[in-house]
């Protein structure tokens, strides 16, 4: 027999209006992947779920087994990253984050834990950001790992093309072809986007480290260099994603 309520952490990513009071509430749950549940009279001065509905809040929810959406019943609050609604560069990027797990995100995913744990994880470092770099660098590490949760993975390390490891020197990024290609082969193919060593050897350090760990790149690192990779990183996350970005023009204009 189904269980007709269950509980689960999940993150609010966005909503819709349902009705003059109720709302739909996308949200990525640690344990369903995407759920999309009603929160009724969440609009009304005296709701008990209140803010706690908001985009990009945490929570601990219950939910009752619907016919077509299921209803959100409780809901207690987690983490509000709340140091994110007061800077618009953190609230930007992390708009664009949740944006980029409602795209890749599926209802009942099998990567549900990985997932939500990224994502919270990412939004908490975001929050805590003390400078435009962090922020950056957060974001970046949020890109790369949930492109390789989701099959996308990067080949960062050898020549798509004839296998060998690429050291000391430059080469070539290809978005199509998801990774970097050799100086030699990139004579038949012909790719514009260059890629110093160095930042190729960033970008791994990214993907291996995670949030609470700082590296040497991490400290070496100019606000420049996390601004050419985080657009590098946008246009191959748009490149897989089926569905077009709303915040891409906004992250354009506020933060770069």
């Amino acid at each position: 027999m189904e269980e007709k309520n269950y509980t689960t952490d999940a993150i609010n990513l966005k909503s819709y209006d349902l009705s003059d009071a109720d709302k739909i509430i996308l949200m990525y749950s640690k344990d369903k992947g995407l759920i999309r549940g009603v929160a009724k009279g969440v609009k009304k001065p005296k709701s008990k779920l209140g803010a706690r509905m908001d985009s990009l809040i945490a929570n601990t929810i219950m939910l009752a087994k619907g016919r077509n959406l299921d209803r959100i019943c409780q809901a207690q609050s987690i983490n509000t990253f709340k140091e994110s609604r007061q800077d618009i560069d953190k609230l930007m990027c992390s708009s664009y984050i949740s944006e980029i797990v409602s795209n890749f995100g599926v209802e009942e995913d099998p990567c549900s834990k990985d997932i939500y744990n990224l994502l919270y994880k990412a939004l908490n470092k975001i929050a805590q950001a003390e400078s435009k770099k962090d922020i950056l660098i957060a974001t970046i590490k949020f890109q790369l790992k949930m492109m390789l949760i989701s099959g996308f993975s990067l080949e960062l390390d050898s020549c798509l093309c004839c296998g060998e490891r690429i050291l000391d020197e430059d080469m070539f990024f290809s978005n199509d072809m998801g990774g970097i290609i050799c100086k030699e082969c990139n004579h038949t193919f012909k790719i514009k986007t260059k890629m110093h060593y160095k930042i190729r050897d960033f970008l791994q350090a990214m993907l291996q480290f995670d949030f609470d760990y700082s590296c040497d790149y991490d400290k070496k690192a100019t606000e420049k260099v996390c601004i050419v990779c985080f657009n590098l990183l946008k246009d191959y996350v748009q490149l897989h994603s089926n569905k077009k970005f709303k915040s891409d023009k906004i992250l354009q204009e506020v933060l770069l």
